[in-house]
């Protein structure tokens, strides 16, 4: 018989997580620890998040549910499109323009590294603010 061991002061009980609205859906927040986060990502058909970069965060995703485009920037700076459908798995680098659009209602699941607000933002669809230079 295996005992689990959990170390000293992590959550032994079950949580409903953190959600977060956001314009084009939610993020269920249902990890977030010094070395790794996980959330839910619901996205509304149609909707799409901002072109945008992390400096440090490095993300890989896998689609559950429903039909989606990547915009993702390549390593010599071109941007490819890939659509993704449930079980695709794409890997995100640190310093990567990127932007998901949701063909159909999605259900993305991220794992990434723990810097949730490393976000520089070079368009939106939801005049959130942007900091990166357009182009």
């Amino acid at each position: 018989m295996i005992t689990p061991t959990c170390p000293a002061g992590a959550v032994t009980e079950p949580s409903p997580g953190l959600h977060v609205p956001k314009p084009w859906g939610f993020e269920l927040i249902w990890a977030h620890t010094a070395y790794y986060a996980a959330k839910i990502l619901w996205i509304k058909p149609g909707c799409r998040l901002s072109l945008q970069l992390h400096q440090q965060k490095v993300e890989t995703i896998t689609l559950l549910s429903g039909a989606m485009e990547v915009d993702l920037e390549a390593e010599d700076g071109t941007t490819g499109r890939w659509h993704m459908s449930p079980g695709d798995v794409l890997h995100i680098p640190a310093g990567r323009r990127h932007r998901f659009c949701a063909l159909i209602p999605c259900t993305v699941l991220e794992v990434s590294t723990p810097e949730l607000d490393d976000i520089v933002r070079f368009e939106d669809d939801y005049e959130r603010a942007c900091s990166g230079e357009a182009g």
